[in-house]
């Protein structure tokens, strides 16, 4: 095997190798987001497209080459005037052929098994991440709507509490004024009595004098009549 194609038959060992952890439950998705948007990746990130159509070019011209070198050795098979020696080196380099076709057909293969894979990988980081993101905005809003919940509850038993404490004060300001309305008829009444104490007193002393004249004039009619 030549240096060329042993270097893309270790690239290719390298794929494999690479689609084994890719597939196997290795690490999270989470982590081999991480990993690819690392600072290293990322600068080889924005040239990493060209990186990989020149790589796919150039498997893609071993390809050919490889197929080219197959029609060429398949064609001297099929003729009957080849000697054994020569039919044993046609042989071998058919299969080389062979090799290198498999070889790197192989290889673009997992290239594009690779660049799909790691897509998949990075849409489901993302989605995980947006999913995360999503129940962390359900949960907080849960939460503001149950203390919104909890503020119209205190706000409802503030309004209850008021409204007792008013119909209280409303009961309170009835009975005061059924007190003074009482404490007044009382006032009035002992007015009244007094009113009429007064009058039985005046009336008690315009009786003393007039009893106390009459009996002025009975003891003065008396003493003339002793005098006769």
């Amino acid at each position: 095997m030549s240096l060329v194609w042993t270097l893309i038959a270790g690239f290719l060992y390298a794929e494999i190798a690479l689609v084994l952890l890719l597939v196997l439950p290795v690490a999270s998705p989470y982590r081999w987001n991480r990993f690819f948007k690392s600072k290293f990746l990322a600068m080889l990130g924005q040239q990493a497209h060209i990186y990989f159509l020149l790589i796919l070019g150039m498997l893609v011209i071993f390809l050919l080459e490889s197929i080219r070198e197959m029609r060429k050795y398949s064609g001297l098979q099929e003729s009957n005037e080849v000697h054994l020696n020569v039919e044993m080196q046609h042989s071998m380099k058919m299969f080389r052929a062979q090799r290198n076709f498999y070889i790197s057909g192989f290889a673009i293969f997992l290239a594009l098994v690779i660049r799909r894979l790691v897509n998949l990988i990075c849409n489901q980081a993302n989605l995980l991440a947006q999913s995360e993101a999503s129940m962390k905005q359900a949960q907080s809003a849960t939460a503001a709507a149950r203390s919104l919940m909890e503020d119209k509850k205190t706000e409802k038993a503030k309004e209850a509490g008021e409204d007792t404490t008013l119909i209280e004060l409303n009961k309170l300001r009835e009975r005061v004024q059924e007190l003074t309305s009482d404490l007044n008829r009382e006032k009035k009444d002992k007015e009244a009595v007094k009113s009429q104490a007064e009058s039985i007193n005046r009336e008690y002393d315009r009786l003393t004098e007039e009893y106390s004249k009459l009996q002025k004039k009975i003891t003065i009619g008396g003493g003339g009549n002793k005098d006769d």
